[in-house]
C-alpha cells in the first residue's frame, strides 16, 4: 500500500501572504524560485510540493490578496447610492495602494503586465480578474440607472472602464512613490467626474 505524504510543515496562509508580497512588488517573471522559497521560508521542493507550479502559486497569493486586501465585490458595491459607492472605493484604494504595511500599488491593477509569451495564461488570468471587477462596476452602474440614481444617457460601459482606469493609474502612481494624500486627490477629482452623471 503507498504511504501518505506528510502533510506540510508551514501555515499555508502565512506563506501565501509571504509570496504575494514578493509577486506585488517584483511582478510575476521578477520573482524568482529563490525570491519566493526565501520569503516564504520553505525549500524549492516544498513550494513545488505544496503548489505544483510558480503559476500555480501565483494563482493562490492571488486569491489570498483578493480575499484578504483586494477584490471588487458585489456586496461592496450594494449600498443605495453608486455614484456614493464608487467615489468611496476609489478614496479606499488610494489609501490601501500606499498603506505602508504593504508594497505599494495593487497586486492586480498593474500584475502580469508585458509577461513573456510563454507566461500569455498567467497574462490572460490576470486580466480576467481585472475585467471581471469592471464589470461588476458596470453593473452596479447600470443598476442605478434603471433605479434612477444616474442619468438615462449615462454611458455605463465608459464610466466602469474610467473608475478602472482610475484605479489602475492610481496604482502605476503609488508604485512611482506617490502619497496617499496626492492619490486622494485624484481619486476626488474622478468622484467628482463621476457625480457629473447623477440624475
Amino acid at each position: 500500500m503507498r504511504r501518505r505524504g506528510r502533510p506540510p510543515a508551514f501555515d499555508r496562509r502565512e506563506v501565501l501572504e509571504r509570496a504575494a508580497k514578493i509577486f506585488w512588488r517584483r511582478g510575476y517573471e521578477g520573482a524568482s524560485i529563490v525570491d519566493l522559497t526565501d520569503a516564504m521560508g520553505i525549500t524549492a521542493q516544498s513550494l513545488y510540493a505544496a503548489f505544483g507550479s510558480k503559476a500555480q502559486l501565483y494563482r493562490e497569493a492571488l486569491d489570498w490578496y483578493r480575499a484578504a486586501l483586494g477584490a471588487i465585490t458585489p456586496e461592496a458595491l450594494d449600498a443605495p447610492d453608486a455614484i456614493a459607492v464608487l467615489s468611496a472605493l476609489l478614496r479606499d484604494q488610494a489609501r490601501a495602494f500606499t498603506d505602508p504595511a504593504y508594497p505599494p500599488g495593487c497586486m492586480i491593477a498593474t500584475a502580469a503586465l508585458g509577461c513573456a509569451e510563454e507566461n500569455d495564461p498567467v497574462s490572460a488570468m490576470v486580466a480576467d480578474l481585472r475585467h471581471a471587477s469592471v464589470a461588476l462596476v458596470r453593473a452596479r452602474l447600470e443598476r442605478a440607472i434603471v433605479e434612477g440614481d444616474l442619468r438615462p444617457d449615462a454611458d455605463p460601459v465608459a464610466l466602469a472602464r474610467f473608475v478602472g482606469a482610475v484605479i489602475q493609474g492610481l496604482s502605476v502612481q503609488a508604485r512611482d512613490g506617490a502619497g496617499a494624500d496626492e492619490l486622494v486627490a485624484v481619486a476626488e477629482l474622478a468622484a467628482m467626474e463621476l457625480a457629473r452623471h447623477r440624475a
